[in-house]
């Protein structure tokens, strides 16, 4: 019996941290991708892990908390287990260009153009097909197409 104790022991995970938040803390809630659903913009595997930056507002039982969403959210359930949230560190010398986007009730937004960045022309046989860049409202530049 002993032995199997020890075996069990080490099976554990060394490096697992209990987080514990306290009420004012802010948190980020990680979000599954559903194949096929567009989530925020993005399908599948491209979707963001994590969103918005949103504040515990209350301690539910051991394992869970309530966190305050915004009213765009109002359709999602706001209590989370500790294994979903991720614990937000202030640092001054982050800068947030935090816009807030306008979400459907389907957690979805509307992709706008803001501003052409290049044109180009690839010429094939018999055939001239235009390429542009665009950059869109809710994006970097980096993320342009």
């Amino acid at each position: 019996m002993k032995s199997t104790k020890s075996r069990h022991k080490s099976y554990a995970y060394k490096r697992r941290i209990d987080f514990k938040f306290v009420v004012g803390d802010h948190v980020f809630v990680k979000i599954a991708p559903m194949k096929g659903v567009m989530r925020f913009g993005t399908k599948d595997k491209l979707s963001p892990r994590f969103i918005g930056l949103f504040e515990i507002s209350e301690r539910v039982g051991a394992l869970a908390y309530k966190v305050a969403l915004p009213l765009n959210l109002a359709g999602v359930h706001n209590v989370f287990n500790i294994s979903i949230l991720r614990n937000y560190m202030s640092n001054l010398s982050h800068i947030l260009n935090c816009e807030p986007l306008q979400l459907t009730q389907n957690l979805t937004y509307e992709e706008k153009p803001m501003q052409i960045l290049g044109r180009q022309e690839d010429r094939l046989h018999n055939k001239v097909i235009k390429i542009v860049k665009v950059k869109w409202l809710n994006h970097l530049e980096e993320k342009a197409t």
